[in-house]
Protein backbone atom coordinates (compact mmCIF):
# COMPACT_ATOMS: atom_id res chain seq x y z
CA UNK A 1 0.00 0.00 0.00
CA UNK A 2 2.84 2.39 1.04
CA UNK A 3 4.89 1.53 -1.67
CA UNK A 4 2.18 2.15 -4.48
CA UNK A 5 1.47 5.51 -2.97
CA UNK A 6 5.14 6.42 -3.20
CA UNK A 7 5.48 5.94 -6.73
CA UNK A 8 2.21 7.23 -7.69
CA UNK A 9 3.81 10.73 -5.50
CA UNK A 10 6.84 10.07 -7.53
CA UNK A 11 5.46 9.92 -10.74
CA UNK A 12 3.07 13.35 -10.00
CA UNK A 13 6.57 15.22 -9.28
CA UNK A 14 7.57 14.00 -12.48
CA UNK A 15 5.04 15.11 -14.33
CA UNK A 16 4.73 18.66 -12.21
CA UNK A 17 8.50 19.36 -12.95
CA UNK A 18 8.31 17.87 -16.30
CA UNK A 19 5.43 19.87 -18.26
CA UNK A 20 4.76 23.51 -17.45
CA UNK A 21 1.25 23.98 -16.07
CA UNK A 22 -1.02 26.24 -17.66
CA UNK A 23 1.60 26.38 -20.61
CA UNK A 24 3.84 28.94 -19.17
CA UNK A 25 7.63 27.98 -19.06
CA UNK A 26 9.24 27.92 -15.50
CA UNK A 27 11.34 30.96 -14.63
CA UNK A 28 14.92 30.71 -15.93
CA UNK A 29 17.83 30.53 -13.58
CA UNK A 30 20.12 33.23 -13.16
CA UNK A 31 23.50 33.10 -14.77
CA UNK A 32 26.79 32.15 -13.26
CA UNK A 33 29.13 35.07 -12.15
CA UNK A 34 32.40 34.37 -13.57
CA UNK A 35 33.92 37.64 -13.96
CA UNK A 36 34.41 38.32 -10.84
CA UNK A 37 36.65 41.72 -11.15
CA UNK A 38 36.77 43.83 -8.30
CA UNK A 39 37.75 47.38 -8.47
CA UNK A 40 39.72 49.27 -5.24
CA UNK A 41 39.32 53.20 -5.91
CA UNK A 42 40.96 55.65 -3.28
CA UNK A 43 43.78 58.20 -2.79
CA UNK A 44 46.05 59.53 -0.84
CA UNK A 45 46.02 62.27 1.75
CA UNK A 46 45.73 65.73 0.52
CA UNK A 47 43.22 65.55 -2.05
CA UNK A 48 41.12 68.60 -2.80
CA UNK A 49 36.67 68.36 -2.24
CA UNK A 50 36.66 68.63 -5.76
CA UNK A 51 38.56 64.77 -5.87
CA UNK A 52 37.12 63.31 -3.49
CA UNK A 53 33.60 63.75 -4.71
CA UNK A 54 34.57 62.88 -7.79
CA UNK A 55 36.33 59.53 -6.12
CA UNK A 56 32.49 58.84 -4.35
CA UNK A 57 30.81 59.60 -7.92
CA UNK A 58 32.84 56.64 -9.31
CA UNK A 59 32.20 54.11 -6.63
CA UNK A 60 28.78 54.87 -7.15
CA UNK A 61 28.79 54.02 -10.88
CA UNK A 62 30.81 50.81 -9.85
CA UNK A 63 28.81 48.36 -7.64
CA UNK A 64 32.30 46.16 -7.99
CA UNK A 65 34.30 48.62 -6.57
CA UNK A 66 36.12 48.80 -3.00
CA UNK A 67 37.19 51.46 -0.71
CA UNK A 68 40.35 51.64 1.28
CA UNK A 69 41.48 54.49 4.02
CA UNK A 70 43.97 57.51 2.20
CA UNK A 71 47.25 56.19 1.63
CA UNK A 72 50.41 58.52 2.81
CA UNK A 73 51.95 60.56 0.23
CA UNK A 74 55.41 59.25 1.63
CA UNK A 75 54.31 55.79 0.70
CA UNK A 76 55.91 54.55 -2.72
CA UNK A 77 53.28 53.20 -5.14
CA UNK A 78 54.31 49.55 -5.42
CA UNK A 79 52.57 49.30 -1.95
CA UNK A 80 49.02 49.68 -3.65
CA UNK A 81 49.81 46.18 -5.24
CA UNK A 82 49.74 44.64 -1.76
CA UNK A 83 46.66 47.13 -0.61
CA UNK A 84 44.83 45.14 -3.72
CA UNK A 85 46.12 41.69 -2.84
CA UNK A 86 44.83 42.12 0.93
CA UNK A 87 41.60 43.45 -0.47
CA UNK A 88 41.18 40.60 -3.29
CA UNK A 89 40.99 43.20 -5.93
CA UNK A 90 42.49 43.09 -9.37
CA UNK A 91 41.82 46.18 -10.90
CA UNK A 92 42.66 49.72 -9.38
CA UNK A 93 41.74 53.42 -9.88
CA UNK A 94 44.44 55.96 -7.03
CA UNK A 95 43.74 59.54 -7.36
CA UNK A 96 47.21 61.44 -6.45
CA UNK A 97 47.16 64.80 -5.24
CA UNK A 98 50.26 66.92 -5.90
CA UNK A 99 50.70 70.62 -4.31
CA UNK A 100 47.04 70.54 -2.97
CA UNK A 101 45.65 71.91 -6.57
CA UNK A 102 47.10 69.02 -9.60
CA UNK A 103 45.41 65.84 -9.55
CA UNK A 104 46.61 62.40 -11.21
CA UNK A 105 44.76 59.17 -11.67
CA UNK A 106 46.27 56.30 -12.42
CA UNK A 107 44.43 53.06 -13.94
CA UNK A 108 46.17 50.01 -13.52
CA UNK A 109 46.02 46.13 -13.51
CA UNK A 110 46.94 44.54 -10.83
CA UNK A 111 49.55 42.74 -10.58
CA UNK A 112 50.55 41.92 -14.07
CA UNK A 113 49.94 45.38 -15.84
CA UNK A 114 49.68 46.91 -17.70
CA UNK A 115 48.97 51.07 -15.94
CA UNK A 116 48.65 54.81 -16.81
CA UNK A 117 48.84 57.58 -15.52
CA UNK A 118 46.66 60.70 -16.18
CA UNK A 119 46.24 64.24 -15.64
CA UNK A 120 43.02 65.15 -14.20
CA UNK A 121 41.10 68.55 -15.55
CA UNK A 122 38.07 70.38 -16.04
CA UNK A 123 36.36 68.31 -13.02
CA UNK A 124 32.61 68.36 -12.48
CA UNK A 125 30.59 66.38 -10.38
CA UNK A 126 26.77 65.40 -10.11
CA UNK A 127 26.49 67.54 -7.11
CA UNK A 128 27.91 70.08 -8.69
CA UNK A 129 26.29 69.98 -12.40
CA UNK A 130 22.75 68.90 -10.98
CA UNK A 131 21.72 67.59 -13.87
CA UNK A 132 18.49 65.58 -14.90
CA UNK A 133 19.20 62.91 -15.81
CA UNK A 134 18.67 59.92 -13.39
CA UNK A 135 19.10 55.79 -13.69
CA UNK A 136 19.28 52.76 -11.32
CA UNK A 137 22.32 52.66 -8.85
CA UNK A 138 23.56 49.69 -9.48
CA UNK A 139 22.75 48.82 -13.39
CA UNK A 140 25.29 47.95 -16.06
CA UNK A 141 26.59 50.57 -18.76
CA UNK A 142 26.90 50.71 -21.68
CA UNK A 143 30.43 51.56 -22.53
CA UNK A 144 31.06 53.69 -26.01
CA UNK A 145 34.30 54.52 -27.12
CA UNK A 146 35.30 57.08 -30.35
CA UNK A 147 36.64 55.83 -33.75
CA UNK A 148 40.08 57.01 -32.87
CA UNK A 149 40.55 54.36 -29.91
CA UNK A 150 40.47 52.13 -33.03
CA UNK A 151 43.94 53.77 -34.52
CA UNK A 152 46.99 53.30 -32.54
CA UNK A 153 48.10 50.57 -30.37
CA UNK A 154 48.56 52.88 -27.51
CA UNK A 155 45.16 53.68 -27.43
CA UNK A 156 43.54 50.25 -28.25
CA UNK A 157 45.61 49.15 -25.01
CA UNK A 158 43.74 52.02 -23.05
CA UNK A 159 40.52 51.46 -24.57
CA UNK A 160 40.90 47.56 -22.88
CA UNK A 161 41.64 48.98 -19.97
CA UNK A 162 38.68 51.33 -19.71
CA UNK A 163 36.31 48.09 -20.26
CA UNK A 164 37.87 46.25 -17.59
CA UNK A 165 37.62 48.77 -15.22
CA UNK A 166 34.54 50.67 -15.51
CA UNK A 167 32.14 47.80 -17.02
CA UNK A 168 30.24 45.88 -14.43
CA UNK A 169 30.54 41.95 -14.63
CA UNK A 170 27.67 40.50 -15.50
CA UNK A 171 25.31 38.72 -13.31
CA UNK A 172 27.20 40.49 -10.57
CA UNK A 173 25.27 39.91 -6.62
CA UNK A 174 25.06 44.20 -6.50
CA UNK A 175 23.97 44.86 -10.08
CA UNK A 176 20.72 44.73 -11.79
CA UNK A 177 20.52 43.46 -15.19
CA UNK A 178 19.58 46.75 -16.66
CA UNK A 179 21.14 49.05 -19.11
CA UNK A 180 19.93 52.61 -18.82
CA UNK A 181 23.00 54.27 -19.28
CA UNK A 182 26.16 55.34 -21.19
CA UNK A 183 29.71 56.20 -20.45
CA UNK A 184 31.39 57.74 -22.99
CA UNK A 185 34.66 58.06 -23.90
CA UNK A 186 35.41 60.87 -26.77
CA UNK A 187 38.94 61.74 -27.93
CA UNK A 188 40.19 65.77 -28.82
CA UNK A 189 42.76 68.02 -28.37
CA UNK A 190 44.99 64.63 -27.16
CA UNK A 191 42.74 64.43 -24.03
CA UNK A 192 40.26 61.96 -23.28
CA UNK A 193 36.46 63.53 -22.13
CA UNK A 194 34.82 61.44 -19.68
CA UNK A 195 30.81 61.97 -19.50
CA UNK A 196 28.01 59.67 -18.39
CA UNK A 197 24.64 59.60 -19.32
CA UNK A 198 20.84 58.19 -18.59
CA UNK A 199 19.19 56.54 -21.75
CA UNK A 200 15.61 57.68 -21.78
CA UNK A 201 13.08 55.04 -22.21
CA UNK A 202 10.69 57.36 -23.77
CA UNK A 203 12.39 58.02 -27.05
CA UNK A 204 15.66 57.10 -26.94
CA UNK A 205 17.58 59.93 -26.51
CA UNK A 206 20.08 61.00 -23.70
CA UNK A 207 20.01 62.71 -20.43
CA UNK A 208 23.43 63.65 -19.25
CA UNK A 209 24.15 62.66 -14.89
CA UNK A 210 27.44 63.26 -14.12
CA UNK A 211 30.07 63.52 -13.45
CA UNK A 212 32.33 64.84 -16.24
CA UNK A 213 36.10 65.31 -16.12
CA UNK A 214 38.82 65.06 -19.20
CA UNK A 215 41.70 62.78 -18.54
CA UNK A 216 45.12 64.26 -19.90
CA UNK A 217 47.26 60.90 -21.19
CA UNK A 218 51.28 61.05 -19.76
CA UNK A 219 52.65 57.92 -19.46
CA UNK A 220 51.60 54.13 -19.69
CA UNK A 221 53.71 51.51 -18.33
CA UNK A 222 54.07 47.73 -18.96
CA UNK A 223 53.95 46.85 -15.01
CA UNK A 224 51.31 47.63 -12.28
CA UNK A 225 52.24 51.24 -10.95
CA UNK A 226 55.86 51.17 -12.88
CA UNK A 227 57.92 49.24 -15.35
CA UNK A 228 59.04 49.57 -19.20
CA UNK A 229 57.50 52.97 -20.73
CA UNK A 230 54.75 51.55 -23.38
CA UNK A 231 54.13 55.00 -24.36
CA UNK A 232 54.69 58.49 -23.76
CA UNK A 233 52.83 61.30 -24.35
CA UNK A 234 54.93 64.23 -26.85
CA UNK A 235 51.99 66.48 -26.39
CA UNK A 236 51.77 66.80 -22.27
CA UNK A 237 52.93 69.66 -20.85
CA UNK A 238 53.32 69.54 -16.96
CA UNK A 239 51.10 72.29 -14.94
CA UNK A 240 54.34 73.36 -13.15
CA UNK A 241 55.77 74.38 -16.65
CA UNK A 242 52.28 75.69 -17.80
CA UNK A 243 52.22 77.91 -14.67
CA UNK A 244 55.27 79.25 -15.16
CA UNK A 245 54.63 79.92 -18.55
CA UNK A 246 51.65 82.40 -17.44
CA UNK A 247 53.66 83.47 -14.71
CA UNK A 248 55.96 84.88 -17.29
CA UNK A 249 53.57 86.05 -20.01
CA UNK A 250 52.15 88.29 -17.28
CA UNK A 251 55.76 89.08 -16.41
CA UNK A 252 56.56 89.89 -20.08
CA UNK A 253 53.38 92.58 -19.60
CA UNK A 254 54.09 94.32 -16.52
CA UNK A 255 57.69 95.02 -17.92
CA UNK A 256 56.09 96.30 -21.17
CA UNK A 257 54.01 98.71 -19.12
CA UNK A 258 57.34 100.02 -17.10
CA UNK A 259 59.40 100.64 -20.13
CA UNK A 260 55.67 102.54 -22.06
CA UNK A 261 56.18 104.70 -19.07
CA UNK A 262 59.86 105.04 -19.07
CA UNK A 263 59.68 106.15 -22.92
CA UNK A 264 57.50 109.21 -21.86
CA UNK A 265 59.72 112.10 -21.39
CA UNK A 266 58.60 114.41 -18.67
CA UNK A 267 59.05 117.73 -19.92
CA UNK A 268 60.97 120.30 -18.19
CA UNK A 269 58.71 123.62 -18.39
CA UNK A 270 55.00 123.38 -18.32
CA UNK A 271 54.62 126.23 -20.97
CA UNK A 272 56.72 128.23 -22.38
CA UNK A 273 57.10 132.08 -20.60
CA UNK A 274 56.96 135.50 -23.17
CA UNK A 275 59.95 138.00 -21.40
CA UNK A 276 58.05 141.05 -22.71
CA UNK A 277 55.45 140.11 -20.68
CA UNK A 278 56.45 142.51 -17.70
CA UNK A 279 57.62 145.62 -20.25
CA UNK A 280 54.47 147.85 -19.23
CA UNK A 281 54.01 147.02 -15.75
CA UNK A 282 53.77 149.98 -13.71
CA UNK A 283 55.13 150.60 -10.11
CA UNK A 284 51.62 150.58 -8.91
CA UNK A 285 51.33 146.97 -9.64
CA UNK A 286 54.95 146.36 -8.39
CA UNK A 287 53.85 147.94 -5.02
CA UNK A 288 50.32 145.71 -5.30
CA UNK A 289 52.24 142.85 -5.30
CA UNK A 290 54.71 143.70 -2.61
Amino acid sequence: MFTKMAKMKRKAHVSDTGSPKNGKAPPKKKGKWTNKTRVLVFSSRGVAYRARHLMQDLRKLMPNSKTESKMDRKDQLMVINEICDMKNCDKCIFFEAKKKEDLYMWVSNVPRGPSCKFLVENVHTMMELKMTGNCLATSRPILSFDKAFDGTAHLKLMKELFIQVFGTPNFHPKSQPFFDRVLTFSLDSDRIFVRHFQIVEEDGSLAEIGPRFALNPIRMFEGSFGGATLYQNPHYVPPNAYRRERRMEASVKYKNRIEHKKGKVRPEKSYSLDPLDDVFATQMEESESE
